[in-house]
């Protein structure tokens, strides 16, 4: 009998006998987000920058934390690292010669370009290779970059998760239960509104010291307040829908009818609320290491390589424009996915096909 019904079920027809497959809520999302390049365009960038960043320690780049200072403030090239720095200094000693009014170098100089050609050619540190340059210190600024994105994309990540727990988990119970509950959650909710998001984060960095733990947890406070609301008044507009009477008639208790029934069809909205706070989380965090309050050093995220590029910008312009430029097409890629979700998980939503 079983397989009776599952048989019709597998050869349902319209009224023009056209075999009709049932297609769930994601596949159809699935179908239509296809049909955006942008987005996955913005998928295809996300899953680059993840396998990048997460293999950073496999892959052929030099430690992040080594430092040549013979090598400081490379500009990026393809060549070796002692090519280019002799052609720097050979290049610094010319624009002092011309500063001062001479026409060739004086022994001293013609020394020490000798010294330094003999060195590049007898260590194999210069036989280096710096894609993407150096910084101050002669760390290479590939590798700054890979490892800073492990902590920002990370920073992201658990903060996001951690802002969709606490906001599905609060908003879900305050909508559903109602009355005094709900008033009290979100007149909580109201109050923290109310407060200053960054300045709060700064002073619980500045009493609490800055490492990355304390940055998850002042980041995550209080950024799951939109959330909670969102959920909240969508469980509000389903808790009287006749999937939810039927299950109440059957018995089933009120979180099993929150958590199993309510949630799940609110997943749409969360899924793309989730992507586009992900960008959100990684701004703040970007803007605190700008002030001197992010990770601290050894360690590295986008911002920091960000604050120390621009004390060099004006010099040294590759130390601000690469972690700037692989920052910002990350959250290009985020947005354009959030907003792809957006369009694909929206029942209503005028690309569907």
């Amino acid at each position: 009998m079983a397989d009776t019904n599952a048989d019709k079920r597998d050869s349902m027809t319209n009224e023009f006998d056209q075999k009709m497959e049932p297609v769930s809520l994601w596949k159809d999302a699935w179908r239509r987000l296809k049909k955006n390049k942008m987005a996955l365009a913005g998928l295809a960038i996300i899953a680059l920058y993840f396998a990048a960043t997460l293999l950073a320690p496999v892959l052929p780049i030099y430690h992040y934390e080594e430092q040549v200072v013979d090598h400081a403030n490379l500009p990026p090239s393809l060549r070796r690292a002692g090519e280019v720095m002799l052609e720097t200094r050979v290049a610094y000693m010319r624009k002092t010669m011309e500063s001062e009014g001479r026409s060739e170098m004086n022994e001293e100089e013609k020394a020490q370009v000798e010294r330094m050609k003999a060195d590049v050619a007898s260590n194999p540190v210069h036989k280096r290779v710096y894609v993407l340059g150096t910084d101050d210190l002669g760390r290479d600024m590939m590798a700054r970059i890979l490892y800073g994105g492990r902590i920002s994309i990370m920073i992201g990540l658990i903060g996001t998760i951690t802002a969709t727990l606490v906001g599905i988990l609060l908003g879900s119970i305050a909508g559903y239960v109602g009355g005094r509950l709900d008033n009290f959650i979100m007149r909580f909710v109201d109050v923290l509104y109310g407060l200053p998001y960054m300045l709060v984060v700064i002073i619980m960095m500045a009493v609490f010291g800055k490492n990355v733990i304390n940055l998850f947890v002042a980041i995550a406070l209080v950024s799951w307040l939109t959330l909670a609301r969102v959920v909240r008044g969508q469980v509000i507009s389903l808790k009287h829908a006749e999937f939810v009477e039927a299950a109440r008639s059957m018995g089933a208790s009120p979180a099993r009818i929150v958590f199993r029934h309510l949630t799940p069809n609110t997943l749409g909205v969360i899924v793309v609320f989730a992507t586009l706070l992900v960008p959100d989380f990684i701004m703040s965090e970007s803007f605190l290491s700008f002030l001197g309050l992010g990770v601290s050093a050894p360690l590295a995220s986008w911002g920091s390589l960000v604050s120390e590029g621009t004390n060099t910008m004006e010099l040294y312009p590759w130390q601000l424009l690469v972690p700037a430029i692989a920052m910002t097409v990350f959250l290009f890629a985020m947005n354009f996915l959030g907003d792809g979700l957006r369009d694909a998980l929206d029942p209503q939503s005028k690309n569907r096909t």
